[in-house]
């Protein structure tokens, strides 16, 4: 099983079977890669810097090569995603490309920031980044920009609604645990935070989570209502969600002490926070993981999940996997450069 990490350094690809994993890299001159994505043997990584300009990596049959876009307007591009027959990818400031040829050659799609409103869109600390891509294979799209939003295409980008809003459950407590899409009515009231940190599509139609920066939410419409799922987390502050491919009830999170306290695991002990019932209740999970003196961070994109794995980075160069859902952990690689993100190969 091989993991996809991007780091300030490159990228690397570990063997997640092996303790101690075995590590090759760092790939793609050393350029910063904020994402990298693989499907059978085919690897695409993101990244760039003022000094590097923007671009998206390629592998095929061993080789590497650049493309640099164009990119007209992008800083560096930062997240990736296989939709069907063509790639997609974000960059900062928030623009959304295609390729329809495997990366070699890009377009950008107008219509995400040609929408009413898209002048006003403030950036959040990392600048105004399109840092997540989300598909159905079915031309149902969404994207997260911080600090802008939720957005959701239904005809494969041709046109955007804002999917911003907050609900509340007229259903009775616990209904969503028990009935996953019936019998469940929202009303809508207000806005949610528009600095979203990073979106997991769950295992059932139209379920979203989300993580931003004040809490962790759901939604069971494609974003057209949220519900928060906070409570029994240890604090409303974090970075990255995965959810389970095939288990609709379960994510997880990795909870930080807060916005300006640090940015470091609660209490100094590293725990990923796991739920089976879509957010009702929550576990903490720390066997294998430091359990004191522990202050590194895992961001947006630093945590992914398959049928048989979950995998987190750190900005202290750490990745850790796990085999049995979350329950138990083992660090598989040390000492690498800041993770800026981990995916596994498809």
């Amino acid at each position: 099983m091989e993991i996809l990490v991007g780091t300030t350094k490159g990228l690397f690809i570990l063997d997640a079977g092996r303790t101690g994993g075995r590590v090759a890299g760092p790939f793609c001159e050393g350029w910063p890669i904020n994402h990298a994505i693989g499907r059978g043997g085919r690897v695409w990584a993101c990244g760039g810097s003022g000094w590097h300009g923007a671009g998206v990596w390629r592998r095929e049959g061993g080789a590497w090569a650049v493309s640099k876009g164009p990119f007209p307007g992008a800083e560096q591009v930062w997240s990736l995603c296989l939709d069907r027959d063509r790639l997609l990818a974000g960059s900062k400031p928030a623009y959304l490309y295609e390729s329809r040829d495997g990366g070699r050659s890009w377009s950008r799609l107008e219509a995400l920031t040609d929408q009413p409103g898209a002048d006003q869109w403030q950036p959040g600390a990392a600048g105004l980044t399109l840092h997540t891509i989300l598909s159905d294979q079915k031309g149902g799209l969404w994207v997260g920009i911080s600090a802008a939003g939720v957005f959701e295409s239904r005809d494969g980008g041709a046109s955007w609604q804002q999917r911003n809003r907050r609900g509340n459950r007229a259903g009775p407590a616990g209904a969503l645990a028990r009935d996953w899409g019936d019998g469940v009515e929202f009303r809508r009231e207000d806005e949610i935070f528009r600095c979203v940190h990073n979106l997991a599509l769950g295992a059932a139609e139209g379920l979203i989570y989300m993580q931003n920066h004040q809490g962790v939410y759901r939604s069971r419409d494609g974003g057209a209502v949220w519900e928060e799922v906070t409570e029994g987390l240890p604090s409303t502050f974090g970075f990255p969600v995965a959810a389970h491919p095939a288990h609709p009830g379960m994510f997880w999170v990795f909870p930080l002490n807060g916005d300006s306290q640090g940015r470091y695991p609660v209490g100094g002990r590293a725990l990923v926070w796991k739920t089976t019932d879509g957010g009702e209740t929550w576990a903490g999970k720390g066997a294998g993981l430091p359990e004191t003196d522990c202050y590194f961070t895992v961001l947006r994109q630093g945590m992914a999940a398959v049928a048989d794995g979950v995998a987190f980075g750190t900005n202290s160069g750490s990745v850790f996997f796990s085999g049995d859902d979350g329950e138990t952990w083992e660090e598989i690689a040390r000492h690498l450069p800041t993770v800026l993100s981990v995916e596994f190969m498809q």
